[in-house]
Protein backbone atom coordinates (compact mmCIF):
# COMPACT_ATOMS: atom_id res chain seq x y z
CA UNK A 1 0.00 0.00 0.00
CA UNK A 2 1.50 3.31 -1.13
CA UNK A 3 0.80 6.56 0.67
CA UNK A 4 0.92 8.66 -2.50
CA UNK A 5 1.11 8.13 -6.25
CA UNK A 6 1.83 11.00 -8.62
CA UNK A 7 0.90 9.80 -12.09
CA UNK A 8 0.85 10.93 -15.70
CA UNK A 9 3.55 13.57 -15.46
CA UNK A 10 6.99 14.15 -16.93
CA UNK A 11 9.64 13.20 -14.40
CA UNK A 12 12.48 15.74 -14.33
CA UNK A 13 14.51 13.99 -11.67
CA UNK A 14 17.22 16.55 -10.80
CA UNK A 15 19.99 14.76 -12.71
CA UNK A 16 19.93 17.25 -15.60
CA UNK A 17 19.04 14.46 -18.02
CA UNK A 18 15.96 14.79 -20.25
CA UNK A 19 12.62 14.30 -18.56
CA UNK A 20 10.63 11.16 -19.17
CA UNK A 21 7.07 9.92 -18.70
CA UNK A 22 6.37 7.88 -15.60
CA UNK A 23 4.75 7.63 -12.21
CA UNK A 24 6.16 8.33 -8.76
CA UNK A 25 5.33 6.21 -5.71
CA UNK A 26 5.78 7.23 -2.07
CA UNK A 27 5.63 5.31 1.20
CA UNK A 28 6.67 6.32 4.72
CA UNK A 29 7.97 9.68 3.56
CA UNK A 30 10.37 8.22 1.00
CA UNK A 31 10.29 7.67 -2.75
CA UNK A 32 9.89 3.95 -3.40
CA UNK A 33 9.14 3.83 -7.13
CA UNK A 34 10.31 6.08 -9.97
CA UNK A 35 9.14 5.76 -13.58
CA UNK A 36 7.22 2.49 -13.46
CA UNK A 37 3.49 2.55 -14.10
CA UNK A 38 1.54 2.55 -10.86
CA UNK A 39 -1.89 2.57 -12.48
CA UNK A 40 -2.96 -0.53 -10.57
CA UNK A 41 -1.09 0.08 -7.33
CA UNK A 42 -3.06 0.60 -4.15
CA UNK A 43 -2.54 4.13 -2.82
CA UNK A 44 -4.05 6.23 -0.06
CA UNK A 45 -3.89 9.29 -2.31
CA UNK A 46 -3.27 10.03 -5.97
CA UNK A 47 -2.23 13.21 -7.75
CA UNK A 48 -2.86 13.50 -11.47
CA UNK A 49 0.12 15.28 -13.04
CA UNK A 50 -0.93 14.86 -16.67
CA UNK A 51 0.71 17.57 -18.74
CA UNK A 52 2.82 18.70 -15.77
CA UNK A 53 6.42 18.38 -14.65
CA UNK A 54 7.16 16.31 -11.55
CA UNK A 55 10.44 17.50 -10.02
CA UNK A 56 12.27 17.31 -6.70
CA UNK A 57 11.20 20.01 -4.29
CA UNK A 58 13.15 23.22 -4.84
CA UNK A 59 15.80 24.27 -2.30
CA UNK A 60 16.41 27.91 -1.37
CA UNK A 61 19.89 28.47 0.11
CA UNK A 62 19.59 32.08 1.27
CA UNK A 63 16.51 32.98 3.30
CA UNK A 64 15.63 34.86 6.46
CA UNK A 65 12.63 32.85 7.61
CA UNK A 66 14.16 32.49 11.08
CA UNK A 67 11.56 34.67 12.77
CA UNK A 68 8.63 33.91 10.44
CA UNK A 69 8.86 30.16 11.00
CA UNK A 70 8.16 30.76 14.68
CA UNK A 71 4.60 31.79 13.81
CA UNK A 72 4.20 30.52 10.23
CA UNK A 73 5.34 26.89 9.76
CA UNK A 74 4.53 27.10 6.03
CA UNK A 75 6.86 30.03 5.31
CA UNK A 76 4.03 31.45 3.23
CA UNK A 77 3.98 31.94 0.35
CA UNK A 78 7.29 30.21 -0.45
CA UNK A 79 5.90 26.69 -0.52
CA UNK A 80 3.38 27.73 -3.17
CA UNK A 81 6.41 28.21 -5.41
CA UNK A 82 7.53 24.61 -5.05
CA UNK A 83 10.16 25.26 -2.38
CA UNK A 84 10.39 22.42 0.14
CA UNK A 85 13.66 23.30 1.87
CA UNK A 86 15.28 26.53 3.06
CA UNK A 87 18.61 27.58 4.55
CA UNK A 88 18.13 30.02 7.43
CA UNK A 89 20.54 31.90 9.67
CA UNK A 90 22.22 33.83 6.86
CA UNK A 91 24.08 37.15 7.08
CA UNK A 92 25.62 36.33 10.51
CA UNK A 93 22.19 36.22 12.20
CA UNK A 94 20.45 33.22 13.77
CA UNK A 95 17.89 33.00 16.58
CA UNK A 96 20.32 31.05 18.74
CA UNK A 97 22.53 31.04 20.68
CA UNK A 98 21.35 34.59 21.52
CA UNK A 99 22.03 35.37 25.20
CA UNK A 100 19.13 36.74 27.20
CA UNK A 101 20.90 40.04 27.90
CA UNK A 102 21.46 40.65 24.18
CA UNK A 103 17.99 39.81 22.83
CA UNK A 104 16.88 43.41 22.47
CA UNK A 105 20.08 44.34 20.63
CA UNK A 106 19.78 41.28 18.40
CA UNK A 107 16.13 41.89 17.56
CA UNK A 108 16.88 45.49 16.55
CA UNK A 109 19.76 44.23 14.41
CA UNK A 110 17.62 41.56 12.75
CA UNK A 111 14.71 43.93 12.08
CA UNK A 112 16.99 46.55 10.54
CA UNK A 113 18.96 44.21 8.28
CA UNK A 114 15.92 42.21 7.21
CA UNK A 115 13.50 45.17 7.26
CA UNK A 116 10.94 43.22 9.25
CA UNK A 117 8.08 44.99 11.10
CA UNK A 118 8.85 45.35 14.79
CA UNK A 119 5.45 44.00 15.88
CA UNK A 120 5.88 40.86 13.79
CA UNK A 121 9.23 40.04 15.37
CA UNK A 122 8.32 40.99 18.92
CA UNK A 123 4.95 39.20 18.90
CA UNK A 124 5.99 36.28 16.71
CA UNK A 125 9.27 35.25 18.35
CA UNK A 126 8.64 34.03 21.90
CA UNK A 127 12.12 32.59 22.60
CA UNK A 128 10.50 29.50 24.09
CA UNK A 129 13.70 27.52 23.49
CA UNK A 130 15.80 29.74 25.73
CA UNK A 131 19.24 30.50 24.35
CA UNK A 132 20.64 27.24 22.96
CA UNK A 133 20.82 26.23 19.30
CA UNK A 134 19.70 22.60 19.56
CA UNK A 135 16.58 23.40 21.62
CA UNK A 136 15.76 26.19 19.14
CA UNK A 137 15.71 23.60 16.35
CA UNK A 138 13.71 21.19 18.51
CA UNK A 139 11.13 23.92 19.03
CA UNK A 140 10.90 24.72 15.32
CA UNK A 141 10.66 21.05 14.36
CA UNK A 142 7.49 20.67 16.41
CA UNK A 143 5.56 22.65 13.77
CA UNK A 144 7.18 22.76 10.34
CA UNK A 145 5.73 22.19 6.89
CA UNK A 146 9.04 22.76 5.11
CA UNK A 147 12.54 21.45 5.73
CA UNK A 148 15.11 23.75 7.35
CA UNK A 149 18.90 23.66 7.09
CA UNK A 150 20.01 26.26 9.65
CA UNK A 151 23.24 28.22 9.74
CA UNK A 152 24.55 29.64 12.99
CA UNK A 153 25.36 33.34 12.84
CA UNK A 154 28.90 34.59 13.52
CA UNK A 155 27.55 37.81 15.04
CA UNK A 156 25.47 35.73 17.44
CA UNK A 157 28.47 33.64 18.50
CA UNK A 158 30.24 36.89 19.39
CA UNK A 159 27.22 38.11 21.36
CA UNK A 160 27.08 34.81 23.23
CA UNK A 161 30.77 34.81 24.18
CA UNK A 162 31.64 38.52 24.38
CA UNK A 163 28.33 39.92 25.61
CA UNK A 164 27.83 43.61 24.91
CA UNK A 165 31.55 44.15 24.30
CA UNK A 166 31.75 42.93 20.69
CA UNK A 167 33.23 46.03 19.07
CA UNK A 168 36.81 44.91 19.44
CA UNK A 169 39.20 42.08 18.59
CA UNK A 170 38.44 38.84 20.44
CA UNK A 171 41.00 37.32 22.79
CA UNK A 172 42.42 33.84 22.27
CA UNK A 173 40.21 32.48 25.05
CA UNK A 174 37.12 34.07 23.49
CA UNK A 175 37.98 32.63 20.08
CA UNK A 176 38.32 29.17 21.64
CA UNK A 177 34.96 29.64 23.39
CA UNK A 178 33.33 30.65 20.10
CA UNK A 179 34.79 27.56 18.46
CA UNK A 180 33.44 25.33 21.22
CA UNK A 181 30.01 26.95 20.92
CA UNK A 182 30.04 26.57 17.14
CA UNK A 183 30.93 22.89 17.55
CA UNK A 184 27.93 22.45 19.84
CA UNK A 185 25.68 24.15 17.29
CA UNK A 186 26.97 21.93 14.48
CA UNK A 187 26.37 18.84 16.58
CA UNK A 188 22.87 20.14 17.27
CA UNK A 189 22.01 20.47 13.58
CA UNK A 190 23.61 23.61 12.13
CA UNK A 191 24.61 23.24 8.48
CA UNK A 192 27.42 25.76 8.81
CA UNK A 193 28.41 29.28 9.79
CA UNK A 194 27.34 32.60 8.29
CA UNK A 195 29.24 35.85 8.54
CA UNK A 196 28.86 39.34 7.09
CA UNK A 197 31.27 42.01 5.91
CA UNK A 198 28.63 44.63 5.08
CA UNK A 199 25.70 44.65 7.51
CA UNK A 200 25.07 47.17 10.28
CA UNK A 201 23.39 47.33 13.64
CA UNK A 202 20.52 49.60 14.58
CA UNK A 203 22.95 52.38 15.55
CA UNK A 204 24.58 52.10 12.09
CA UNK A 205 27.80 50.61 13.42
CA UNK A 206 29.13 47.34 11.96
CA UNK A 207 27.52 44.09 13.10
CA UNK A 208 29.64 42.05 15.53
CA UNK A 209 31.07 39.72 12.86
CA UNK A 210 32.69 42.69 11.10
CA UNK A 211 34.91 43.39 14.12
CA UNK A 212 36.56 39.96 13.91
CA UNK A 213 40.14 39.50 12.81
CA UNK A 214 40.90 36.91 10.15
CA UNK A 215 42.44 34.58 12.73
CA UNK A 216 39.03 34.37 14.43
CA UNK A 217 37.31 33.37 11.21
CA UNK A 218 40.12 30.92 10.47
CA UNK A 219 39.68 29.28 13.88
CA UNK A 220 35.92 28.95 13.33
CA UNK A 221 36.53 27.44 9.89
CA UNK A 222 38.77 24.85 11.54
CA UNK A 223 35.72 23.76 13.53
CA UNK A 224 33.63 23.71 10.35
CA UNK A 225 36.32 21.47 8.88
CA UNK A 226 35.73 18.88 11.60
CA UNK A 227 32.24 18.40 10.14
CA UNK A 228 32.80 19.44 6.51
CA UNK A 229 30.20 22.18 6.90
CA UNK A 230 29.56 25.39 4.98
CA UNK A 231 30.95 28.90 5.43
CA UNK A 232 28.55 31.52 4.03
CA UNK A 233 29.55 35.17 3.71
CA UNK A 234 27.87 38.36 2.62
CA UNK A 235 30.61 40.23 0.82
CA UNK A 236 31.08 43.81 -0.42
CA UNK A 237 29.04 43.13 -3.58
CA UNK A 238 29.17 46.83 -4.52
CA UNK A 239 32.97 46.69 -4.99
CA UNK A 240 34.48 44.31 -7.55
CA UNK A 241 38.01 44.46 -6.19
CA UNK A 242 36.86 43.69 -2.65
CA UNK A 243 34.70 40.84 -3.93
CA UNK A 244 37.66 39.29 -5.71
CA UNK A 245 39.70 39.64 -2.52
CA UNK A 246 36.98 37.90 -0.51
CA UNK A 247 36.94 35.04 -3.03
CA UNK A 248 40.69 34.62 -2.61
CA UNK A 249 40.21 34.51 1.18
CA UNK A 250 37.39 31.97 0.84
CA UNK A 251 39.55 29.85 -1.44
CA UNK A 252 42.34 29.79 1.12
CA UNK A 253 39.96 28.85 3.93
CA UNK A 254 38.31 26.19 1.79
CA UNK A 255 41.62 24.55 0.89
CA UNK A 256 43.08 24.72 4.40
CA UNK A 257 40.05 23.33 6.19
CA UNK A 258 38.41 21.22 3.48
CA UNK A 259 35.11 23.10 3.59
CA UNK A 260 32.64 24.40 1.01
CA UNK A 261 32.16 28.17 0.93
CA UNK A 262 29.56 30.43 -0.63
CA UNK A 263 29.17 34.17 -1.05
CA UNK A 264 26.11 36.21 -1.86
CA UNK A 265 24.88 38.07 -3.71
CA UNK A 266 26.49 38.36 -7.13
CA UNK A 267 24.66 40.85 -9.37
CA UNK A 268 24.91 41.99 -12.94
CA UNK A 269 25.00 45.77 -13.13
CA UNK A 270 24.90 47.53 -16.49
CA UNK A 271 26.92 50.36 -14.94
CA UNK A 272 29.77 47.87 -14.39
CA UNK A 273 29.25 45.34 -17.17
CA UNK A 274 32.58 43.55 -16.66
CA UNK A 275 32.26 43.16 -12.88
CA UNK A 276 30.51 39.79 -12.91
CA UNK A 277 32.96 38.47 -15.51
CA UNK A 278 35.89 39.42 -13.25
CA UNK A 279 34.26 37.81 -10.24
CA UNK A 280 33.51 34.58 -12.09
CA UNK A 281 37.09 34.47 -13.40
CA UNK A 282 38.32 34.65 -9.78
CA UNK A 283 35.90 31.85 -8.84
CA UNK A 284 37.29 29.70 -11.66
CA UNK A 285 40.83 30.34 -10.39
CA UNK A 286 39.74 29.30 -6.90
CA UNK A 287 38.35 26.01 -8.14
CA UNK A 288 41.46 25.39 -10.23
CA UNK A 289 43.49 25.74 -7.02
CA UNK A 290 41.46 23.01 -5.30
CA UNK A 291 39.02 25.23 -3.41
CA UNK A 292 35.21 25.13 -3.33
CA UNK A 293 33.75 28.61 -3.71
CA UNK A 294 30.15 29.04 -4.85
CA UNK A 295 28.88 32.54 -5.77
CA UNK A 296 25.12 32.87 -5.33
CA UNK A 297 23.08 34.58 -8.05
CA UNK A 298 19.40 35.36 -7.69
CA UNK A 299 17.08 35.30 -10.66
CA UNK A 300 14.91 38.36 -10.15
CA UNK A 301 15.64 42.05 -10.67
CA UNK A 302 15.43 44.30 -7.62
CA UNK A 303 12.47 46.67 -7.41
CA UNK A 304 12.15 48.42 -4.03
CA UNK A 305 8.82 49.71 -2.77
CA UNK A 306 8.92 52.31 -0.04
CA UNK A 307 6.81 54.70 1.97
CA UNK A 308 8.04 57.62 4.05
CA UNK A 309 6.12 56.20 7.02
CA UNK A 310 8.90 53.62 7.50
CA UNK A 311 12.64 53.73 7.13
CA UNK A 312 14.19 51.87 4.22
CA UNK A 313 17.84 50.95 3.79
CA UNK A 314 17.85 52.67 0.40
CA UNK A 315 17.78 56.03 2.26
CA UNK A 316 20.76 55.19 4.43
CA UNK A 317 23.27 57.02 2.23
CA UNK A 318 21.16 60.14 1.56
CA UNK A 319 21.99 63.04 3.93
CA UNK A 320 19.29 63.65 6.52
CA UNK A 321 16.84 61.00 5.39
CA UNK A 322 17.76 58.17 7.76
CA UNK A 323 17.45 60.38 10.83
CA UNK A 324 13.98 61.59 9.84
CA UNK A 325 12.63 58.19 8.81
CA UNK A 326 13.94 56.69 12.06
CA UNK A 327 11.77 59.02 14.15
CA UNK A 328 9.14 57.16 16.19
CA UNK A 329 5.61 57.47 14.86
CA UNK A 330 4.08 59.12 11.81
CA UNK A 331 3.37 62.44 13.52
CA UNK A 332 7.05 63.05 14.32
CA UNK A 333 8.02 62.32 10.73
CA UNK A 334 5.27 64.60 9.40
CA UNK A 335 6.46 67.44 11.63
CA UNK A 336 10.04 67.01 10.44
CA UNK A 337 9.05 66.92 6.77
CA UNK A 338 7.02 70.11 7.19
CA UNK A 339 9.97 71.97 8.71
CA UNK A 340 11.44 74.17 5.91
CA UNK A 341 15.04 73.62 6.96
CA UNK A 342 14.69 69.86 7.21
CA UNK A 343 12.77 69.73 3.95
CA UNK A 344 15.55 71.62 2.13
CA UNK A 345 18.19 69.27 3.54
CA UNK A 346 16.26 66.19 2.39
CA UNK A 347 15.44 67.55 -1.07
CA UNK A 348 18.99 68.78 -1.67
CA UNK A 349 20.49 65.50 -0.48
CA UNK A 350 18.29 63.46 -2.80
CA UNK A 351 18.95 65.77 -5.73
CA UNK A 352 22.70 65.60 -5.12
CA UNK A 353 22.86 61.82 -5.20
CA UNK A 354 20.36 61.61 -8.02
CA UNK A 355 22.50 63.86 -10.21
CA UNK A 356 25.61 61.72 -9.93
CA UNK A 357 26.63 59.72 -13.02
CA UNK A 358 24.99 56.29 -13.21
CA UNK A 359 23.01 57.01 -10.04
CA UNK A 360 20.18 54.66 -9.16
CA UNK A 361 18.70 57.21 -6.76
CA UNK A 362 17.41 59.75 -9.27
CA UNK A 363 14.00 60.70 -7.82
CA UNK A 364 12.75 61.42 -11.33
CA UNK A 365 12.75 57.67 -11.93
CA UNK A 366 10.72 56.82 -8.83
CA UNK A 367 7.24 55.50 -9.65
CA UNK A 368 4.05 56.25 -7.73
CA UNK A 369 2.94 52.78 -6.78
CA UNK A 370 -0.18 53.40 -4.69
CA UNK A 371 -2.02 56.39 -3.24
CA UNK A 372 -4.53 57.05 -0.49
CA UNK A 373 -6.58 59.87 -2.03
CA UNK A 374 -8.80 59.32 -5.04
CA UNK A 375 -7.78 62.68 -6.52
CA UNK A 376 -4.23 61.32 -6.86
CA UNK A 377 -5.24 58.05 -8.46
CA UNK A 378 -4.16 59.18 -11.92
CA UNK A 379 -0.54 59.33 -10.71
CA UNK A 380 -0.33 55.60 -10.07
CA UNK A 381 2.13 53.94 -12.44
CA UNK A 382 3.76 57.21 -13.48
CA UNK A 383 7.22 58.49 -12.58
CA UNK A 384 7.83 61.54 -10.42
CA UNK A 385 9.85 62.95 -13.30
CA UNK A 386 6.77 62.75 -15.52
CA UNK A 387 4.38 64.23 -12.94
CA UNK A 388 6.58 67.00 -11.48
CA UNK A 389 6.34 69.47 -14.44
CA UNK A 390 2.54 69.31 -14.22
CA UNK A 391 2.79 70.57 -10.65
CA UNK A 392 5.55 73.10 -11.32
CA UNK A 393 7.93 71.35 -8.97
CA UNK A 394 10.87 68.96 -8.96
CA UNK A 395 10.70 65.17 -8.48
CA UNK A 396 12.39 65.35 -5.07
CA UNK A 397 9.98 68.03 -3.85
CA UNK A 398 7.04 66.10 -5.26
CA UNK A 399 8.13 63.01 -3.32
CA UNK A 400 7.93 64.94 -0.06
CA UNK A 401 4.79 66.92 -0.93
CA UNK A 402 2.78 63.92 -2.09
CA UNK A 403 3.75 61.95 1.00
CA UNK A 404 2.73 64.87 3.23
CA UNK A 405 -0.55 65.30 1.37
CA UNK A 406 -1.44 61.69 2.12
CA UNK A 407 -0.10 61.53 5.71
CA UNK A 408 2.80 59.34 4.50
CA UNK A 409 0.42 56.72 3.10
CA UNK A 410 1.78 56.97 -0.46
CA UNK A 411 3.80 54.04 -1.80
CA UNK A 412 6.63 54.65 -4.25
CA UNK A 413 8.67 52.23 -6.33
CA UNK A 414 12.37 52.42 -7.08
CA UNK A 415 12.58 50.21 -10.14
CA UNK A 416 15.25 48.99 -12.53
CA UNK A 417 18.06 49.00 -9.97
CA UNK A 418 20.02 46.25 -11.65
CA UNK A 419 20.07 42.62 -12.73
CA UNK A 420 17.93 43.63 -15.72
CA UNK A 421 20.09 42.47 -18.62
CA UNK A 422 18.44 39.11 -19.29
CA UNK A 423 21.20 37.87 -21.58
CA UNK A 424 23.97 38.68 -19.08
CA UNK A 425 22.06 37.30 -16.11
CA UNK A 426 21.11 34.16 -18.02
CA UNK A 427 24.77 33.51 -18.82
CA UNK A 428 25.62 33.88 -15.13
CA UNK A 429 22.87 31.50 -14.03
CA UNK A 430 23.99 28.90 -16.55
CA UNK A 431 27.62 29.05 -15.42
CA UNK A 432 28.54 25.64 -13.94
CA UNK A 433 30.04 27.19 -10.80
CA UNK A 434 27.13 29.54 -10.06
CA UNK A 435 24.85 28.58 -7.21
CA UNK A 436 21.28 29.83 -7.72
CA UNK A 437 20.22 31.43 -4.46
CA UNK A 438 20.35 34.72 -2.57
CA UNK A 439 16.57 35.02 -2.75
CA UNK A 440 16.45 36.68 0.70
CA UNK A 441 12.94 35.23 1.09
CA UNK A 442 11.41 36.26 4.38
CA UNK A 443 13.41 39.50 4.43
CA UNK A 444 12.69 43.05 3.23
CA UNK A 445 8.99 42.17 3.33
CA UNK A 446 7.94 45.81 3.53
CA UNK A 447 10.07 47.00 0.64
CA UNK A 448 9.96 44.27 -2.02
CA UNK A 449 8.70 40.75 -2.50
CA UNK A 450 11.39 38.14 -1.96
CA UNK A 451 9.27 35.29 -3.29
CA UNK A 452 8.88 33.67 -6.69
CA UNK A 453 12.53 33.43 -7.73
CA UNK A 454 12.02 29.82 -8.81
CA UNK A 455 9.08 30.68 -11.04
CA UNK A 456 11.01 33.59 -12.54
CA UNK A 457 13.89 31.22 -13.31
CA UNK A 458 11.60 29.12 -15.49
CA UNK A 459 9.60 31.94 -17.07
CA UNK A 460 12.47 34.29 -17.91
CA UNK A 461 15.53 32.08 -18.33
CA UNK A 462 14.02 28.82 -19.59
CA UNK A 463 10.96 29.84 -21.61
CA UNK A 464 11.78 33.39 -22.73
CA UNK A 465 15.53 33.47 -23.27
CA UNK A 466 16.47 29.79 -23.37
CA UNK A 467 19.55 30.47 -21.24
CA UNK A 468 18.93 27.18 -19.44
CA UNK A 469 17.14 24.00 -20.43
CA UNK A 470 14.23 22.96 -18.21
CA UNK A 471 16.18 20.01 -16.84
CA UNK A 472 19.25 22.17 -16.25
CA UNK A 473 17.23 24.75 -14.32
CA UNK A 474 15.63 22.05 -12.16
CA UNK A 475 19.03 20.53 -11.41
CA UNK A 476 20.41 23.91 -10.37
CA UNK A 477 17.78 24.39 -7.65
CA UNK A 478 17.47 20.79 -6.50
CA UNK A 479 20.35 18.29 -6.81
CA UNK A 480 23.07 20.92 -7.13
CA UNK A 481 21.88 22.77 -4.04
CA UNK A 482 21.55 19.55 -2.04
CA UNK A 483 25.08 18.52 -3.03
CA UNK A 484 26.61 21.93 -2.29
CA UNK A 485 25.09 22.00 1.19
CA UNK A 486 25.53 18.30 1.96
CA UNK A 487 21.81 17.61 2.33
CA UNK A 488 21.73 13.86 1.93
CA UNK A 489 18.76 12.19 0.31
CA UNK A 490 17.33 15.40 -1.10
CA UNK A 491 17.21 17.11 -4.48
CA UNK A 492 16.61 14.01 -6.63
CA UNK A 493 13.76 11.74 -7.63
CA UNK A 494 15.41 8.43 -6.83
CA UNK A 495 14.30 5.46 -4.77
CA UNK A 496 15.11 5.97 -1.10
CA UNK A 497 15.19 9.78 -1.29
CA UNK A 498 12.99 12.00 0.83
CA UNK A 499 9.66 12.43 -0.92
CA UNK A 500 9.93 16.21 -1.39
CA UNK A 501 8.29 17.02 -4.72
CA UNK A 502 7.05 19.94 -6.79
CA UNK A 503 4.46 19.51 -9.55
CA UNK A 504 4.27 22.42 -11.98
CA UNK A 505 3.25 23.47 -15.47
CA UNK A 506 6.40 24.28 -17.46
CA UNK A 507 4.38 26.45 -19.86
CA UNK A 508 2.98 28.79 -17.19
CA UNK A 509 5.10 28.67 -14.05
CA UNK A 510 6.04 32.21 -13.01
CA UNK A 511 6.56 34.38 -9.95
CA UNK A 512 3.06 35.90 -9.91
CA UNK A 513 1.98 39.51 -9.29
CA UNK A 514 3.15 41.37 -6.20
CA UNK A 515 0.31 42.01 -3.75
CA UNK A 516 -0.05 43.58 -0.32
CA UNK A 517 -0.66 41.35 2.70
CA UNK A 518 -1.37 42.14 6.35
CA UNK A 519 -0.94 38.64 7.73
CA UNK A 520 1.98 39.10 10.14
CA UNK A 521 1.52 39.32 13.92
CA UNK A 522 0.57 42.82 14.92
CA UNK A 523 -0.89 43.46 11.46
CA UNK A 524 2.51 44.03 9.94
CA UNK A 525 2.46 44.93 6.26
CA UNK A 526 4.42 42.98 3.65
CA UNK A 527 4.63 42.43 -0.10
CA UNK A 528 4.12 38.87 -1.34
CA UNK A 529 3.90 37.01 -4.64
CA UNK A 530 1.61 34.00 -4.81
CA UNK A 531 2.36 31.14 -7.18
CA UNK A 532 1.50 30.89 -10.85
CA UNK A 533 1.70 27.55 -12.63
CA UNK A 534 2.53 25.43 -9.59
CA UNK A 535 0.10 22.58 -8.97
CA UNK A 536 1.26 20.93 -5.75
CA UNK A 537 4.06 20.90 -3.20
CA UNK A 538 4.82 17.66 -1.36
CA UNK A 539 7.07 17.34 1.71
CA UNK A 540 7.91 13.96 3.20
CA UNK A 541 5.23 12.37 1.05
CA UNK A 542 2.45 14.67 2.28
CA UNK A 543 0.77 17.37 0.22
CA UNK A 544 1.31 20.63 2.09
CA UNK A 545 -0.12 22.90 -0.59
CA UNK A 546 -2.05 22.50 -3.84
CA UNK A 547 -3.49 24.96 -6.31
CA UNK A 548 -6.94 23.43 -5.82
CA UNK A 549 -7.12 23.25 -2.02
CA UNK A 550 -4.48 25.68 -0.81
CA UNK A 551 -2.57 24.87 2.38
CA UNK A 552 -3.33 21.64 4.19
CA UNK A 553 -2.97 20.80 7.88
CA UNK A 554 0.08 18.65 7.20
CA UNK A 555 3.28 19.61 9.01
CA UNK A 556 5.78 16.99 7.78
CA UNK A 557 8.82 19.25 7.70
CA UNK A 558 11.89 19.00 9.87
CA UNK A 559 15.55 19.87 10.30
CA UNK A 560 17.22 18.74 7.09
CA UNK A 561 20.63 18.18 8.69
CA UNK A 562 19.31 15.70 11.24
CA UNK A 563 18.42 12.82 8.90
Amino acid sequence: MLDLVISGGTLVDGSGLPGYAGDLGVADGRIVSVGRSLAHAEAARRLDATGKVVAPGFLDPHTHFDAQLCFDPYATPLMEHGVTGVVTGNCSLSLAPVPLAQRDRFSKMFRLIEEMPAAAFEQGVDWRWGTEFGPMLDSLAERLACNVAPLVGHSVLRLAVMGADTRRVATDDEIRAMGDLLRTCLEGGAVGLSTSFVDMEDDLRPVPSRWAEHRELDALCAVLGEHGRMLQIVHEFFDTALTVSRIEILAELSRRHGIPTTLSPLFHNDAMPDAAEKVLASVERAWASGARVWPQVQTRPIDISFTLAERSLMFLVIPGWWQVLSMPGVEAKLAALRDPGTRDTLVNGLNLLGSMPQSRLDPGGFIVRDVVLDRNRDMVGRTLGDIAPERNTTPAELLVDLALEEDLGTWFLRADIGHRNAEAVGAMLAHPLVHIGASDAGAHVGTFSTYGDTGFLFSRYVRETGALRLEQAVKKITADTADIWGLRGRGRLVEGAHADVCVFDAATIDRGPEVAAHDFPGGGFRWVRHAVGTSATVVGGEVVWSAEAGYTDALPGGIATRD
